[in-house]
């Protein structure tokens, strides 16, 4: 029996799918939300989002990539979003495995792999279980050269049961206010903040936030990188300088591990710089992908 959040209120179903913009696809974990957009003979970019905000996070990137004429995948995970919320294990296995059912059942291969935040540990662990699937990679202030330090109230929520009673008095109070821990500009933070609010309400999710911390996703994943940067893959690297969320000096441990990397730093940006500063962002993006 799951541990009951009075405030998640709504299931997920025909009719509160009716709500999310794009489609569904029942894969063998569960029904997985996404956009695909762009020209069907556009070059194939895949957008992997972070530990806890689903895929609204790269409207503005889908949207530019998808007037530049590539082919855009964009989807929540399992436990986010309007992806289902199934009582398992929400481990890197699970991610690596949900990515690659998706990208077979759309028959999406030869791909420009993106990963956002924990993202980077979700692309870079399926490049090194499914190499042949991508032919670069893209990382956006990625997690994983060291472990997220956690705030007294995450590392008691890994407690069981403690961390139950925690998260359903204070967790939703908390998860809104630590959005703005990812902004420079603070003009950004109360639009993310009400988007973020309607995937609270469905059953599951805090269970699947908890499972997640829990399972090592917030852990190094630096050995992981390092395997992955043994292939050469092309990739390229942008940090926000700015950044609370993943902070600007673990870019050095990742370019240990990715040392062929092109890397980009941007000034007066936090954990989002496709969002605060696509000025700077989207004409190297692009020059990278036209490439």
């Amino acid at each position: 029996m799951s541990f009951p959040f009075f405030d998640e209120t709504k299931e997920l179903n025909e009719s509160t799918r009716k709500e999310a913009a794009g489609t569904f696809v029942a894969l063998p974990d569960g029904v997985t939300h996404y956009e695909l957009g762009g020209p069907k003979d556009g070059k194939p970019v895949v957008l992997v989002h972070g530990f806890s905000v689903p895929c609204f996070i790269f409207d503005p990137l889908f949207d530019f990539l998808t007037r530049s004429g590539f082919r855009v995948l964009r989807y929540d995970l399992f436990g986010r979003g309007y992806s289902d919320k199934p009582n398992i294990r929400y481990d890197i296995h699970l991610f690596v495995k949900q990515l690659k059912d998706l990208l077979d059942a759309l028959g999406m291969t030869d791909i420009t792999l993106l990963g956002l935040s924990m993202g980077g540990p979700v692309t870079t662990a399926f490049i090194e279980a499914h190499p042949r699937y991508v032919r670069k990679h893209i990382l956006i202030d990625p997690s994983g050269g060291k472990g997220v330090e956690l705030t007294r109230l995450l590392k008691t929520a890994k407690i069981p049961v403690i961390g139950e009673l925690l998260i359903a008095l204070f967790g939703s109070k908390n998860m809104i206010k630590g959005i703005a821990a990812d902004f420079f500009d603070p003009d950004l933070v109360t639009m993310f903040q009400e988007k973020y609010k309607i995937q609270m309400q469905f059953k599951g999710f805090k269970r699947a936030i908890l499972s997640t911390m829990r399972r090592g996703l917030l852990d190094s994943f630096l050995e992981t990188y390092k395997k992955v940067g043994a292939l050469k893959k092309p990739t390229l690297i942008f940090w926000g300088m700015n950044d609370h969320t993943t902070p600007f000096a673990d870019h050095i441990l990742i370019l240990q591990a990715l040392p062929h990397a092109e890397f980009h730093a941007i000034e007066n940006c936090g954990h989002i710089p496709h969002y605060e500063k696509p000025e700077i962002f989207n004409p190297i993006l692009l020059e990278f992908l036209s490439r």
